[in-house]
């Protein structure tokens, strides 16, 4: 079995800053892309940025410039650093990972829980 556990959700003030962090655990052989995913509510799940096992990474547009995600490959954990928060990134946070679990041939697609971000005064 494998587990993607995201933490660091909360409150913040607009201007301000959070960093998430989801840890993958489990039966691990090893973790190719990790990504962060937002839904607001009422609206589609959209990406936030991806970081490959080779640590190329891809944002999107509503977020570039503001936040950065990064990954510990030794402890399959990917962050997301968020700065300059805006209203609109109000949203629940899920991260996401390809993950070939041991004595498996294959990857597959696993999701964390979500984590709650509301920007506001």
């Amino acid at each position: 079995q494998v587990q993607l556990v995201e933490s660091g959700g909360g409150l913040v003030q607009p201007g301000g800053s959070l960093r998430l962090s989801c840890a993958a655990s489990g039966s691990i052989y090893r973790v190719y892309n990790m990504d962060w995913y937002r839904q607001a509510p009422g609206k589609q799940r959209e990406l936030v940025a991806s970081i490959g096992d080779s640590g190329i990474t891809n944002y999107g547009d509503s977020v570039k410039g503001r936040f950065t995600i990064s990954r510990d490959n030794a402890k399959n954990t990917v962050y997301l650093q968020m700065s300059s928060l805006k209203p609109e990134d109000t949203a629940v946070y899920y991260c996401n990972a390809d993950i070939i679990m041991r004595g498996a041939n294959v990857p597959w697609t696993y999701w964390g829980q979500g984590t709650q971000v509301t920007v506001s005064s």
